[in-house]
């Protein structure tokens, strides 16, 4: 059987609580840098949503799920290579029982920045929102041949 270790008295007078708690919190935001999508989703204003981005040989596809959202509410816009995706959703509610009045309104605001590879292009892109899925195509330039230059 083996008895616990006994600790000094130096010991005892040289633990800090406080070290403790400051090692959680280092814990807790190294957790939440590893894990961006849990910070984003839940610590903000705005939802980001899942997203699935396919590159195939002359487009790129982005497939993000938007439920409950109208086309006219989502924005696209396409900045050096990233791709911003926003969008917003309001609902009012408003019940009468026996003199009652009760009215509820809420808003839900989507908002995600997507890296995209080089040579994706605006011209020719397309997208679609069906079924609360927001898919967008994104045509890719052909890579530019150098030029030779000769020297004199």
């Amino acid at each position: 059987m083996k008895f616990p270790i006994k600790r000094t008295d130096r010991d005892m007078y040289s633990w800090d609580p406080f070290d403790e708690i400051r090692r959680m919190q280092n814990y807790m935001e190294h957790m939440f840098r590893a894990f961006p999508a849990t910070e984003g989703r839940f610590g903000s204003e705005a939802f980001s949503p899942l997203t699935d981005v396919i590159e195939e040989d002359e487009k790129v596809v982005v497939t993000t799920d938007l439920p409950g959202v109208d086309k006219e509410d989502v924005e696209l816009d396409l900045r050096d290579n990233v791709l911003v995706i926003s969008a917003g959703k309001g609902k009012e509610q408003e019940a009468e029982k026996e003199g009652y009045l009760r009215k509820e309104r809420s808003f839900m605001r989507y908002y995600r920045e997507i890296s995209l590879p080089d040579g994706v292009t605006e011209e020719g892109s397309s997208a679609q929102l069906k079924n609360g899925v927001l898919t967008v195509t994104l045509p890719k330039t052909k890579p530019v041949a150098g030029k030779r230059i000769e020297i004199e």
